[in-house]
């Protein structure tokens, strides 16, 4: 029987299988850190946030490594911490930051921005709710200017997977929030 190799290419497939595993678990807490980060960022329990996002880059750190061998599963990670980071500085510093000042990859950089715009018209609903007119504005003010800054970028799907998409959504998102703010 010709020796093919096949044990090798079985032992590759099973630390590949090994991996994902880790990915895929690692990937569940992380997305549930960032999930409570931004109920406590919209609870203005900045500290709690903090912490739960302290939580998800520990987690990032940890899979970190596995970044070229499965970028989907990754990129989707980062796009949650990405986007519970940009909310935390909207509401504590009023500001939206950089993907360099975050430290994340530049794609789920895009696609947690425009996932922040839904946080922001939460943000600033509720402003609304306590009279708080000038943050209702500056949380329209950023959402505006997130869709702004992203609407040149035109690349095809394989570039910017559901980039198009959430930049609809987005758009739609602002459009109702500037019905609502007027």
């Amino acid at each position: 029987m010709t020796d093919l190799g096949i044990d090798k290419v079985t032992e590759t497939l099973s630390t590949k299988e090994q991996h994902l595993d880790q990915v895929l678990l690692e990937n569940r807490k992380i997305v549930r850190f960032c999930s409570n980060a931004i109920k406590a960022i919209h609870a203005h329990d900045l500290d709690t946030a903090k912490k739960f996002l302290d939580e998800a880059k520990a987690g990032l750190d940890e899979i970190s490594q596995f970044s070229e061998e499965f970028p989907p599963q990754l990129n989707h990670v980062y796009q949650e911490y990405a986007e519970a980071l940009i909310i935390l500085s909207a509401v504590e510093s009023k500001k939206i930051p950089t993907f360099s000042e975050l430290g994340v990859p530049t794609i789920p950089y895009l696609t947690g921005l425009l996932d922040a715009v839904g946080e922001l018209k939460r943000e600033m609903y509720e402003s609304m709710r306590k009279d708080k007119r000038k943050d209702a504005e500056q949380y329209f003010d950023m959402m505006e200017d997130i869709y702004d800054n992203l609407l040149p970028l035109r690349f095809s799907n394989a570039i910017l997977p559901e980039f198009r998409r959430k930049q609809d959504v987005a758009r739609i998102q602002i459009e109702h929030a500037r019905g609502e703010l007027l």
